[in-house]
């Protein structure tokens, strides 16, 4: 069973950047497709982005040329790269392995705010 802890949210203004972080336990972390999720008041938990065991990526529409994701099988990580933020982009966001159900059951940390202000 894999197990996560996000950390490096914060508050920013309108444009800034932030760098989140995902430390992952489990044996079977290198072989794991992983991704970014987010979920705001009122909305459903949303997939942002993934990277495969080998590194390809990819992006919902709305993140795609302000976010990357990256990962160091080494360290059992995954990484969020966010630039050009918007006030949209506030949420909790959370790491786990792509394509699982998004709902509140799994194994999900307590994720990270983001939280874009004037």
């Amino acid at each position: 069973q894999v197990q996560f802890v996000e950390s490096g949210g914060g508050l920013v203004q309108p444009g800034g950047s932030l760098n989140l972080s995902c430390a992952a336990s489990g044996s079977i972390f290198s072989i794991l497709p992983m991704g970014w999720y987010r979920q705001a008041p009122g909305n459903q938990r949303e997939p942002v982005a993934a990277i495969s065991s080998r590194g390809s990526t990819s992006y919902v529409d709305s993140v795609k040329g302000r976010f990357t994701i990256s990962r160091d099988n080494a360290k059992n990580t995954i990484h969020l790269e966010m630039n050009s933020l918007k006030p949209e982009d506030t949420a909790v966001y959370y790491c786990n392995a792509a394509g699982v159900a998004t709902g509140p059951a799994g194994s999900w940390g307590q994720g990270t705010q983001v939280t874009v202000s004037s």
